[in-house]
């Protein structure tokens, strides 16, 4: 079975930059449902088709990736509204609340009234390269196409 819209694809991945450095790889063969916006869209396009043993490399430029660093998103906030402010240094991570839910900020300078926050994915504005191997490429469950990924039918909890 070739890999399409609503296949199930388990595949091994090594992920680096530019500069050849492996920042992820998987210990163990990830599932996604494809088409179904589960991985990154130049991935996903990528794997159009691919069939079990097939190793690709992919390049995925920023725009199919997790978007251009875009400036906007840096925030500069008072370093008494940070807890724990004075302990701050770049490149920690935050846990903050949005409208859209929880978000990860990167504390990407530390003023001695201020802190600049980048609110970008860390891999915003990187090329990202793949390198991939398709291990299985099922068809979906229907309950799979329902929820929008793979795994067992999660159930509402009643008490």
């Amino acid at each position: 079975m070739r890999t399409s819209h609503g296949t199930v694809v388990k595949m091994n991945y090594a992920l680096s930059l530019d500069d050849d450095e492996i920042l992820e790889s998987s210990d163990c063969p990830m599932e996604y449902l494809h088409g179904f916006e589960n991985i990154i869209p130049g991935l996903e396009r990528a794997l159009e088709g691919a069939e079990p043993g097939e190793r690709r490399s992919v390049v995925v430029e920023p725009a199919d990736a997790y978007g251009e660093h875009d400036p906007e998103r840096l925030i500069t906030v008072p370093i008494d509204e940070v807890p724990d402010g004075a302990a701050l240094e770049p490149g920690m991570k935050l846990m903050a609340e949005s409208a859209r839910g929880p978000i990860t900020l990167t504390v990407s300078q530390v003023n001695d009234d201020s802190v600049v926050l980048d609110a970008n994915h860390p891999l915003a504005g990187k090329r990202l390269h793949f390198e991939v191997e398709v291990v299985d490429v099922r068809a979906a469950e229907v309950h799979e196409l329902g929820q929008g990924y793979p795994g067992p039918q999660v159930r509402p909890a009643f008490t």
